[in-house]
């Protein structure tokens, strides 16, 4: 799918209400806007943006994001890999630890497909794992150090540990130490956008002091990598010494990120639904639930979010709860707006997983259907 074709295709002329619910629905507009934007910021700012494509799992948008100046993509998953280099994309980074024989010969097998790409490690045994595999090739495995800035998940902590890690990648002859990375995924649940701003500068700082480190001991990175979207949609200054960026729900925006820069307008990504039920004075009842949904919360920070989704059109109107096939809403004004057989539109709380539940998204343009984009990567936790 070419930028040109994303810009410029003709609508059908079917109006998305039409559409049988519940569907994904993508504001072609809204999301080419989130698309520019960030990519204008990484250029302001001088560094690489490898968007995370755990998002969207849609090749179309890798590409269209690639074609508008991205330097190669950032996935989740090796299956995800798979799926990217059988669709046209050839510079892939998977931001996680790759642990087992089996996820290594498959990431071999795409080295020498001619796909670059890197990978995470935070201890010497997935080092020593990625040699035994690579010995014989003629292209290293490359690696990226993942460094713990905070979110308190994987990632090197300790100095000790760093420099043990590269003196097991300098004793291996067929791994390359690539560069680090960082995720300030605890800026989700900061307190303020000035606090958000505060933990992102200081993520970048423990960031940069492991690549002074790295430096120190003749181990130059290539790439220092950092990147979340709170902070990014924020446009908060990246200091000098980053590299690169990898914001992933910046493309399509959901409530609880419109709620950490303080609009719903970037929201591009809703899930349409159908009223089916409007059992008392307060209650209305929609046909999707967790499985089209996830039952997700995000409770804490800038990025908190009432309820299980937001209805687009009534912002004050929030999903009590969800079973797994229905969404129920307890509010009298809405309910008394609204008649079985009416469709409406929910702002999820969290994107991602709700893109990994649906086989394919509908990409419209003014109120008309464009066209279907097949979410390819959809299910691939392998």
């Amino acid at each position: 799918m070419y930028l040109s074709e994303f810009l410029y295709q003709e609508a059908s002329g079917m109006n998305y209400k039409e559409l049988d619910t519940p569907a994904l629905i993508i504001d072609r507009e809204k999301m080419i806007d989130n698309l520019h934007f960030m990519q204008d910021y990484a250029d302001r700012q001088g560094v690489v943006l490898r968007p995370h494509t755990k998002t969207h799992k849609m090749p179309a948008i890798a590409k269209l994001q690639e074609q508008l100046g991205a330097k190669g993509i950032t996935v989740a998953k090796v299956g995800e890999a798979e799926v990217m280099a059988q669709n046209g994309l050839q510079d892939i980074f998977i931001a996680n630890e790759i642990v087992g024989k089996q996820k290594l010969e498959r990431i071999r097998a795409l080295v020498r497909s001619g796909i670059t790409i890197s990978f995470a490690v935070d201890t010497p045994c997935q080092v020593e794992a990625a040699e035994e595999v690579f010995a014989q090739e003629e292209n290293p495995a490359r690696l990226l150090i993942e460094i713990e800035v905070g979110e308190n998940r994987s990632g090197i902590i300790h100095e000790a540990d760093f420099t043990a890690l590269l003196e097991t990648i300098r004793r291996c002859a067929h791994v390359e130490f690539a560069g680090i990375f960082s995720h300030e995924g605890h800026c989700y649940n900061a307190e303020t956008v000035e606090d958000c701003r505060e933990k992102f500068i200081i993520s970048q700082e423990r960031t940069l002091s492991f690549a002074r480190l790295a430096r120190e001991l003749g181990m130059i990175p290539q790439v220092v990598s950092i990147g979340s979207t709170p902070s990014l949609m924020n446009g908060f200054d990246i200091l000098p010494g980053i590299t690169e960026i990898r914001p992933g729900t910046y493309v399509l925006m959901d409530a609880s990120q419109g709620h950490a820069i303080g609009t719903l307008d970037r929201c591009a990504a809703t899930v349409l639904t159908t009223v089916i039920s409007r059992p008392t004075a307060e209650r209305v009842i929609t046909d999707v639930g967790a499985k089209g949904l996830t039952a997700q919360t995000r409770q804490k920070g800038i990025c908190a979010t009432p309820g299980l989704g937001t209805v687009k059109g009534f912002e004050s109107v929030h999903i009590f709860d969800v079973y797994d096939e229905h969404a129920i809403i307890y509010d009298k004004a809405f309910r008394d707006e609204v008649r079985v057989g009416d469709k409406v539109e929910f702002y999820p709380v969290h994107i991602c997983p709700v893109c990994n539940l649906y086989e394919k998204a509908v990409l419209v343009s003014n109120g008309d259907v464009v066209e279907e984009i097949p979410i390819l990567c959809r299910g691939r936790l392998q």
